[in-house]
């Protein structure tokens, strides 16, 4: 795949994730682990599906130790162990059940439990994440911006959109809160706090889908800071210009990008 789909792949990744995460209640709640996220996560992440018993098991065959297997229900459990040991722990038979030894193991299983729950869908969605190759040339950057400037041009919305998505990836921009997103635009930041310790985001991208604008614009907006936000929309609806406007907003978050300081833990790297 191309660096463009890998960081596509990436994004489809960390939204599954999310779904996941958010799906998850407390014990008691009888709330309902978002399964079709976590299906598709698995797959993407190289686990084979296999019934046992009463349980979905999706199981990574290890060379080298036990399997690493997940039980898809509400729990979440990540086991090292055999699906045998799993399935006489979590859907014992009656002969099973009346060995002291496997009594042992069906009350506590800390010796082969991995993970739960959140933790569970983390440590997938690495799997996932270290499967992708994310190093890239600075002719996939400026491939990316090209495409962006093209779709504004032939006003493709859903292409500026999917463009502007990746350059959020890219750059560690969030989505702006409904508390300073202007409505019909797709707007993102650089999540900052000023020194009062407000949440703060800046600098911005504006897409108003309903006129093709494309703008961006320097300025740290605090999520209580009402003299700016209201400057920020009037420039959405294009009653205010910005820096940077139209196509050369995509040549501003390209020479970003290819200008950023490498820091330890990033996943993007430059091929040499």
């Amino acid at each position: 795949m191309s660096f463009k789909e890998n960081v596509i792949h990436k994004i489809r990744i960390d939204d599954l994730a999310r779904k996941g995460i958010a799906s998850i209640g407390p014990s008691e709640s009888g709330k309902k682990v978002d399964r079709d996220a976590m299906r598709e996560l698995l797959e993407m992440a190289g686990f084979d599906y296999n019934r046992i018993r009463d349980l979905d098991l999706y199981i990574q065959q290890n060379v080298s130790g036990p399997d690493t297997i997940l039980v898809l229900d509400n729990e979440l459990a990540l086991y090292r162990t055999t699906p045998q040991d799993v399935a006489m722990r979590k859907s014992p038979t009656v002969k099973e059940m009346v060995s002291i030894r496997n009594a042992i193991k069906i009350l506590k299983d800390t010796d082969v439990v991995v993970s739960r729950r959140a933790a569970t869908v983390q440590t997938i969605q690495r799997v996932c994440i270290e499967n992708l190759d994310l190093s890239y040339e600075k002719s996939d950057i400026e491939a990316m911006g090209r495409d962006g400037v093209a779709s504004l041009e032939n006003g493709y919305a859903d292409g500026v959109l999917e463009t502007l998505k990746l350059f959020a990836e890219l750059l560690g921009y969030d989505s702006l809160p409904g508390t300073i997103a202007a409505p019909h635009c797709y707007m993102a930041g650089a999540p900052g706090r000023k020194t009062s310790g407000e949440t703060a985001y800046g600098p911005v991208v504006i897409y108003n889908s309903m006129y093709n604008a494309l703008k961006f614009t320097g300025e740290m907006v605090g999520i209580y800071d009402k003299v700016r936000i209201e400057h920020l929309h009037r420039v959405a609806k294009g009653e205010q210009t910005a820096p940077s406007e139209g196509a050369e907003v995509f040549g501003e978050l390209t020479a970003l990008f290819l200008k950023r300081e490498q820091q330890e833990g990033d996943i993007y790297r430059l091929k040499r």
